[in-house]
């Protein structure tokens, strides 16, 4: 994208822009605009890359052979739950590199929120998303509460970067003021908005609208977070803060582990640029991405571009060959980041065919009941063949992941299974710590009370026993 301009363009300045690319569509109803709908329309045009997206678009066909690289591909270097004794270094020394980090205020949290609620019948972003179990507390408060304790356990500020999208940044900003932050210090707390990418037709290449005076727009993918880090200034706070090191989630997964030690250890001490978390996929057709090894170099292939044969390959002890299943946790050195700025245009776009309502050439709004669209996004996780020794740490899945992504009724990833998760993990710490919780009985455990089982046995206060609903805080 360029850089937008300081005032809209006139139409003759938009025309001549749009006609090389046989745009010109979308001034059809420049007449029927007030000042102001002119002046979105002009400010939208004026940032879009129109060579590259008729690029893209001319090669939609000749994207890469993911198929061919799978056949290619080797497990990745990993650290294994089963082989963590084997490893080069052990737990102890990874949790104990890790605490060091975290003590010394290296470590900060990259969080992105981008998403909105509607597919979970929810007309607000995601981040913002009532989760809490008993509580009903925010994704967005879960998340930061446990940097706020990590804050506490180790004496070091972890601050927190938050990427929004043009949809969702106003509502969540204000949300996330109108709770003080979630007890974060302002200088903790980074809220920036990733960019935006248009969608075309399908048979065309012609932009959409989505009113006769604004572009169809969408976020340019989790990918755009290198892009949107620097042009924000979030790198050069990291830099003046000292942070060296970014736990990077998506906001949609309560029990993502901020601030694990040893996880963080394990990256620090194998000098990777990018260490991700994965989890052993249960079946072939898992709806998980594929961490692999392809010419010694850590990539990710999405389950839908891994071709079955691959998939079910398995090892001489019967397990699958390519087990790592993505979960959309890494840490990111801030050096490699910096250094990806520079690698921004060179990630690849990946196209999907999408169904996008748009106004036509009459004006009518016209609801597809077919994919019309393509959609061009880039992914974070195209920079791992670019980092240097990059390797996979295998978690239990139970302990870290349990994506909001489906309304209730279907098999997972619903309201329903994700409290079920969280309840069956705080029971499991306070059982351990000696709590009897009666059966059936839903706790819940605020990160400010207890970041994880050691945390909650540490606690003096901890109840004897629990017979009725509770939110430990």
């Amino acid at each position: 994208m360029a850089n937008p301009t300081t005032s809209p363009l006139s139409r003759e300045e938009l025309a001549a822009r749009l006609e090389p690319f046989g745009q010109q569509h979308l001034l059809a109803f420049w007449d029927q605009l007030d000042d102001a709908g002119r002046a979105r329309l002009a400010r939208q045009v004026a940032v879009i890359d129109f060579g590259q997206l008729a690029e893209l678009f001319q090669h939609v066909a000749a994207t890469q052979d993911w198929a061919a690289l799978a056949r290619r591909a080797e497990p990745p270097p990993a650290i294994r739950l089963g082989d963590r004794d084997g490893a080069s270094f052990n737990v102890e020394e990874a949790r104990a590199r890790g605490e060091q980090a975290l003590a010394a205020g290296e470590v900060g949290v990259l969080l992105t929120a981008g998403g909105q609620g509607s597919r979970l019948g929810f007309n607000l972003p995601k981040g913002m998303y009532p989760i809490g179990p008993v509580s009903g507390v925010s994704l967005l408060e879960i998340h930061l509460e446990k940097a706020l304790a990590a804050r506490t356990r180790y004496g070091a500020a972890m601050p927190v970067y938050v990427m929004t999208s043009p949809v969702t940044h106003d509502e969540q900003f204000a949300f996330l003021n109108k709770h003080g932050r979630f007890g974060l210090a302002e200088d903790d707390l980074v809220v920036f908005c990733q960019g935006t990418m248009p969608a075309v037709d399908a048979e065309t290449g012609k932009l959409l609208l989505a009113a006769k005076d604004e572009l169809f727009l969408s976020p340019n993918g989790h990918g755009g977070t290198v892009a949107a880090l620097a042009d924000s200034g979030a790198i050069e706070h990291m830099c003046r803060r000292g942070v060296k090191h970014l736990f990077y989630l998506q906001v949609d997964n309560p029990l993502a582990p901020i601030a694990d030690a040893e996880f963080v250890g394990y990256h620090l001490l194998a000098n990777s640029e990018l260490t991700s978390m994965a989890v052993a996929k249960q079946t072939p057709d898992d709806k998980l991405g594929n961490f692999v090894a392809v010419d010694g170099r850590v990539q990710a292939i999405e389950y839908s571009d891994f071709p079955q044969d691959v998939a079910e390959r398995r090892g001489a002890d019967g397990g699958l060959v390519f087990w790592a299943g993505s979960i959309a946790v890494h840490v990111f050195a801030v050096d490699f980041l910096e250094r990806a700025i520079g690698l921004r245009d060179a990630l690849p776009f990946h196209v999907a065919r999408k169904k996008v309502p748009h106004v036509d050439a009459s004006g009518r709004r016209v609801e597809p009941m077919q994919a019309n669209a393509l959609k061009f996004e880039r992914f974070i996780f195209d920079l791992l063949p670019h980092a240097e020794n990059a390797i996979v740490v295998e978690y239990p899945e139970r302990d870290v992941f349990a994506p909001l992504k489906n309304s209730p009724g279907a098999d997972r990833d619903t309201p329903e299974y994700v409290r079920a998760l969280m309840v069956d993990q705080h029971r499991q710490w306070l059982t351990a710590a000696g709590v009897k919780i009666a059966k059936g009985v839903p706790v819940e455990i605020s990160p400010l009370w207890a970041l994880d089982a050691a945390g909650a046995a540490a606690r003096a206060d901890r109840p004897t026993s629990i017979d009725e609903p509770t939110y430990l805080r």
